[in-house]
This record gives C-alpha cells, structure tokens and sequence, in this order.
C-alpha cells in the first residue's frame, strides 16, 4: 500500500463514516490541478460548492440549538468563525486530510498539501460527499464530531484574534497598521514551517513560527502583545 492509499484509509476511519461509494470520495479528495485545466479528471470544485453549504446549515442548525435565543447579530460572527477558511483547513489538518489529496506533482512541490485554501476546499468537498452518500443525518454526525473543538471555542468568552488585538493596540497609541512578513519556510513540503515576523512602527520587530503563515502571523502578533504589555 503506497503512502497516500494508507492516508485515505486513515482519513475513513477518523471521518467513522463507510462509503457506500468509495468514487465519491476519491472525487472530493482530488484537487483542480490533477486535470490540467482539460476536464478529463473530475475536481472537487462542485463538491466544495455544496459542502459550503452543507457546513453553514449544520452550524446554524448546532448554534440555534445551542443559545436559542440569541439575536442573529451574535450567531453571525459565531458561525462565520466555524465555516471560514481558517476553521475548514483547521479540521482538515486534524483529520489528515492533506496527505489523502490527490494533488499535481507540482502543486505538492510548492506545499499544496498544507494550503489553507486546498485544505478549506477539500474538507468542504468531503462534507458534501458524506452528506451525498449517507445523507443529512450522517453529516450531521460527522460535522459535530469534527467540530466539536471549534463549537467549545465560539460558544465560551474568547480573546479576540491576536493580530485584531494589535492593530487596535497600536491604532490607540496613534501608530501605523502592523505589517508582517515571512524571513523563513523550511521543512519539507507536506508539512512547512513559516517564521514570520510582526512590526510595528518605533518598536523592534517579534518573529514566531506556526504550520501556515497565517498561524505564524497570529503567533507573532500574540508575542510582541505579550512583551509590550509586560505579560
């Protein structure tokens, strides 16, 4: 079994859910750039399309049942938090997902397996195959499962977002926005690890590292925060 055919395997046991049509999955799991622009291989782009949609009707349906009677001016920054790119790429990465991608040589060559945005698509894809093959009650059950860590976080008081917190942080001291830049990418390609560094003006620059170089800004936003507020 090669390398990938035993992260597929892998990836069905975490989801718990027996296709009835592998096919389907093999489909979602496949990424645009394994056909070439030339239509010969089904992508995962309609998939992805009706997998958003299956995840925002599942979060909606988990946190209307959570706090009925919220106003939807606080359910809607709560549910974009679980259906953004972010958060899909998040789960995907906890259920392997990036090493059962079907990925053009040279996408992987360039770290496509640890994208955000071919993580984000490809967990959306697999939510729709789940939903299509074993229907809503299923989904529903896997969505929760693989949600369940981001549902605890929207639905318990959370600092904001590292790098919101030090743009109003600097913004009330009169100084410019925050500007971020990555100094490093190294390992290997299905698992790089970006080195960013956050400065702000008159103040010396922080750098962090994190898995994308989204989680790297954070992670340098949170430590300059952390040294000038004396934490």
């Amino acid at each position: 079994m090669n390398a990938r055919a035993a992260a597929v395997d892998a990836l069905k046991a975490r989801l718990g859910h027996a296709f009835h049509d592998d096919g389907l999955l093999e489909h979602a799991l496949t990424h645009a750039s394994v056909g070439g622009g030339g239509g010969r291989v089904r992508d995962n782009e309609v998939l992805e399309f009706i997998g958003d949609r299956v995840i925002g009707l599942l979060a909606a349906e988990k946190l209307a049942a959570i706090d009925p009677k919220a106003a939807e001016g606080d359910l809607a920054p709560r549910l974009n938090a679980l259906v953004s790119r972010e958060a899909c790429a998040r789960v995907a990465r906890g259920v392997g997902l990036g090493a059962a991608l079907r990925l053009a040589p040279s996408e992987t060559k360039t770290g496509g397996r640890d994208k955000d945005s071919i993580l984000a698509g490809a967990c959306e894809a697999v939510m729709a195959a789940i939903y299509q093959d074993g229907g809503l009650d299923v989904a529903r059950r896997v969505f929760l499962d693989l949600w369940s860590e981001l549902f605890d976080e929207v639905s318990s008081p959370r600092p904001r977002d590292p790098k919101t917190a030090l743009q109003e942080w600097a913004q009330g001291r009169g100084k410019p926005l925050p500007s971020y830049a990555v100094t490093d990418r190294c390992g290997p390609d299905h698992a790089p690890t970006f080195t960013v560094a956050v400065e702000v003006k008159g103040l010396a620059p922080v750098a962090a590292q994190g898995r994308s170089r989204q989680e790297a800004e954070k992670a340098a936003a949170a430590a300059l925060l952390a040294r000038e507020q004396g934490a």
